[in-house]
């Protein structure tokens, strides 16, 4: 089937004796309001203590201590009640129509699956429809905006197969390019690897010199490449392609699916995923330490781009589309018979090709 059954757990960066505590969930982050001169004292009476209590100790790269402190999570029976329904026709010109939340539970698109605890998300996979036609299908998006922050995603299934095109990402919902998108999850077909993707506009580059275990998309020039959207020249920003074979499609499903963990503070945005058996201990344990989980998949670094002045005000996304810009126009060098428009208009296609789920939560 094609579903998305999902986990969202955000959690906010806490630096040093920033205790401007929201409430039981979150810590707000901040790296100003505290003046110099008490940053040593803080630190050693009462950063070791919140790490005993709340999780470990990270360093940044200038050096400074931090905690990773719990903020929301998106999860179970009230999974959707945070989410806000996009409706209409989609911006990327996929063959969909995004309905509204009560449209979305009425014909069963989005529900609670009691019986393994996860959030289901799916499209209709029942009309026949004319070569050309949209189908109906569901994006969902947070209502809370973030400006950082260690996302971890626990996904059990994501759909697959031809002319699908489901995504896992973040942006804002005002201003795109101009506040910056990151692809975390994006795969097309039959495709056996996640494509990670930052688009933003002129002035952010991507650092070849990082350490990542991707592979670059686009070539690059001059040790870095443009994370700008250039239709003319067909570039649609700056992406990897992970290497792992399970971390997208079919490999990814029947080993049980894993975590896609996205750590987007003011020095990088990286992003790692693990499928299910190999799930770091530190995060099963709920205290997620990513310095210790090696090179992530891709890296945007602050050394060519300004983070914080390209990348605002996100929220998270969950898609499920067809055709459309990317996997429309890609559908040619794939292996899938006939147009993509003629592939979607039979929903028994969809039914055998695409299952899509994500567990119920979100961190």
């Amino acid at each position: 089937m094609l579903r998305l059954s999902t986990t969202i757990t955000t959690i906010s960066l806490l630096v040093h004796a920033v205790l401007a505590v929201q409430d039981v969930k979150a810590f707000e982050n901040g790296h100003s309001s505290l003046q110099p001169q008490l940053r040593k004292s803080f630190s050693e009476r009462s950063l070791v203590n919140l790490a005993k209590r709340d999780g470990v100790i990270e360093t940044s790269p200038s050096g400074s201590q931090y905690i990773w402190k719990l903020e929301d999570t998106y999860a179970g029976r009230t999974f959707y009640d945070d989410m806000r329904f996009f409706t209409g026709d989609d911006p990327t010109d996929g063959l969909v129509h995004y309905v509204t939340r009560e449209r979305a539970f009425s014909q069963n698109y989005t529900y609670f699956n009691e019986d393994d605890g996860t959030v289901i998300m799916e499209s209709d996979m029942k009309t026949k429809l004319n070569p050309g036609e949209k189908r109906e299908s569901v994006r969902i998006e947070t209502m809370k905006e973030y400006n950082g922050g260690l996302f971890i995603l626990d996904l059990k299934r994501a759909p697959w197969g031809c002319a699908v095109w489901p995504a896992y990402w973040t942006t804002s919902r005002f201003d795109w390019p101009y506040n910056g998108e990151i692809d975390i999850l994006e795969g097309t077909h039959d495709n056996e690897h996640n494509q990670i993707t930052w688009h933003t506009y002129e002035g952010c580059y991507l650092d070849v010199s990082q350490k990542y275990t991707g592979t670059l998309v686009d070539k690059p020039e001059n040790g870095t490449v443009q994370c700008n959207d250039d239709k003319k020249i067909g570039r649609y920003g700056c992406s990897a392609m992970e290497w792992s074979q399970a971390s997208y499609g079919l490999h990814f499903e029947t080993q049980g699916g894993g975590i896609l963990a996205m750590k987007w503070d003011e020095y990088t945005i990286a992003i790692w995923s693990f499928f299910r058996a190999a799930i770091p201990e530190d995060v099963t344990a709920g205290e997620p330490r990513p310095s210790t989980w090696g090179p992530p998949s891709a890296v945007l670094s602050n050394t060519r781009c300004n983070i914080t002045q390209y990348f605002k005000k996100h929220v998270v996304v969950f898609d499920i589309t067809f055709c459309g810009n990317y996997a429309g126009n890609n559908y040619n060098a794939s292996q899938c018979p006939g147009t993509c428009a003629e592939r979607l208009a039979d929903p028994a296609n969809l039914i055998v090709r695409a299952p899509r789920s994500v567990p119920s939560s979100l961190d």
